[in-house]
């Protein structure tokens, strides 16, 4: 299915055949941006390193396995059918979702049990479960959800954020809505169970965000879950991105993959293209880095003075922490655990001491909590008949800290205290059933995706490292540049990424050969 670009034809100087753009990385947010300047009359190709479209979102096949390597679920479909709308496209006809109910379950080590889902009532009966007393604030947790819903991810989460005075007009709704509280402790002035906290706290570590210091906005997810539901993509994101590509090879877009870009090129203050890592040079109009903002600005930006994202400036940028990922099959198993769904969050014995080790100390500790993804008993692609496929993620400190962690070292250690903590919390006689397995670490992180200290969810989402105060989609430091996914605004999490695209659309101009039929048709 993927092209590939042919080297002459890559060298013609940018508009011979009407307006280049070059989009740096496949990963869902670029593949968006892709599909957003085909709309608008763009010739685009895409560039990225991997064999296959999706970024952190694409999947390694292996002994009849289809490990999806990230995101597990899509929320608010509805941004994905507007992006199909504006390629006039149906998203329906390209991409399968599953509605999932339950969306997961919580487990305690006390077998203390919370099954988020998207009724109300049965919802509150859960919340009841835990505390009764309770009840009440979370009713009330779900209001200020729904508000900043409509304030953060509506309004903020939807435009460009790169002019100072749009922050500034937002900063009164900012105070009123206490954004300066902690996700963390605003579940805390709700509720007063400790279980209850976590289950209505956790949200920002899906985009790489501590809790207990990311801005109270984010807690904008219980509101989008519970009313536009929770989905699984059939046959994963990947599927999905593979669907993505084909969509801009329809538009006549290439797809250049296995193939890394090394350099945005900048003459007189504006780009002219991108000098890959074998020494070619692609012209363009305008380029689009879907590839992290620090990467960009430090490495792809190296040979030009930068202005606002300096060298100096992003050391001292908060990065997400990182993740210890183990992709793994079992032989035999689709009956078994007849408990364990498509979505299961099991809690160590510590929720607020783990997030300070991780996020603060950057310390590897003993203990931990995981995210187990059972794909198999939704998608029956993902694994050979009457087999599973699982993947476990446990958050673990960024490369960056002071005390960095040897993972030549470490990584067997802490999938053997992984396998124990599943066995005797979850999946009883797991290690006799492993038949195929894949572990990534931060150093993985680092390497596959050129992501600055090996973080899964690049820059932090804190308050002032949000909106105004995020590496901007339009660039400031060379002219026709822009940047989207994870590190720019609005942010991480695939409805995020999917949402800067989006941005973008609203910042660069029309194809001329588009913009002249416009006005022909005024």
């Amino acid at each position: 299915m993927m092209t590939r670009v042919d080297p002459i034809e890559s060298q013609e100087p940018a508009g011979r055949e009407g307006a280049r753009a070059i989009v740096i990385g496949a990963g869902l947010g670029g593949l968006a941006a892709a599909m957003r300047l085909g709309a608008k009359g763009y010739r685009v190709t895409v560039i990225d390193k991997l064999d296959v479209p999706g970024g952190r979102g694409s999947a390694i096949w292996q002994d009849g396995h289809r490990f999806d390597l990230g995101p597990t679920i899509v929320t608010v479909p509805q941004l994905y059918r507007e992006l199909w709308a504006a390629c006039g496209r149906n998203f329906d006809a390209d991409v399968k979702l599953k509605a999932l109910d339950p969306f997961y379950e919580i487990r305690w080590p006390d077998g203390t049990k919370f099954v988020a889902q998207q009724d109300t009532d049965k919802l509150r009966a859960e919340v009841a479960k835990l505390s009764p007393r309770d009840v009440k604030g979370f009713d009330k947790f779900l209001e200020d959800s729904s508000e900043r819903y409509w304030f953060g991810f509506e309004d903020l989460g939807r435009r460009s954020m790169h002019q100072l005075w749009e922050l500034i007009k937002v900063l009164p709704t900012f105070a009123r809505l206490r954004a300066d509280r902690s996700v963390y402790g605003h579940a805390a002035s709700r509720v007063k169970d400790e279980k209850l906290r976590m289950a209505l706290s956790f949200h920002p570590l899906f985009i790489g965000g501590d809790p207990l210091h990311v801005t109270s906005m984010y807690i904008l997810v219980a509101y989008l879950e519970k009313e536009f539901g929770v989905h699984y993509a059939m046959g994963g994101l990947a599927g999905m991105a593979q669907a993505m590509a084909h969509v801009i090879e329809d538009q006549g877009g290439t797809m250049l993959m296995n193939t890394e870009a090394d350099e945005i090129v900048v003459r007189e203050g504006a780009v002219t293209g991108v000098r890959l890592k074998n020494g070619l040079e692609m012209g363009a109009d305008v380029v689009v880095s879907n590839a992290d903002s620090g990467h960009t600005y430090t490495h792809m930006m190296r040979n030009h003075p930068k202005k606002r994202w300096t060298a100096q400036r992003l050391k001292r940028t908060r990065y997400s922490m990182s993740l210890f990922v183990w992709y793994f099959g079992t032989k035999g198993t689709a009956d078994m655990w007849q408990d364990v769904g498509h979505h299961t969050i099991l809690n160590g014995p510590r929720y607020t001491g783990l997030l300070r080790d991780i996020f603060i100390k950057g310390k590897l500790c003993d203990d931990m909590s995981v995210y187990v993804h059972r794909p198999s008993v939704t998608d029956p692609s993902v694994a050979p008949r009457g087999d599973d496929t699982f993947y476990v993620l446990s958050p673990v400190p960024h490369l960056g800290h002071d005390n960095g962690v040897d993972w030549a070292v470490e990584e067997p250690k802490y999938k053997a205290k992984m396998l124990k903590f599943l066995e005797e919390q979850l999946l009883p006689g797991l290690g006799e059933k492993i038949s195929s397995e894949v572990v990534f670490t931060p150093e993985t992180f680092r390497d596959r995706y050129l992501s600055p200290m090996g973080a899964g969810f690049s820059i932090e989402p804190r308050i002032l490292q949000s909106a105004w105060f995020r590496p901007h989609n339009v660039s400031e430091e060379a002219k026709g540049l822009y940047l989207v996914g994870a590190g720019t605004h609005p942010g991480a999490g695939v409805p995020g990424v999917i949402s800067t695209a989006e941005v973008l659309g609203t910042l660069v101009p029309d194809a001329p050969q588009v913009a002249a039929m416009a006005r022909a048709a005024e």
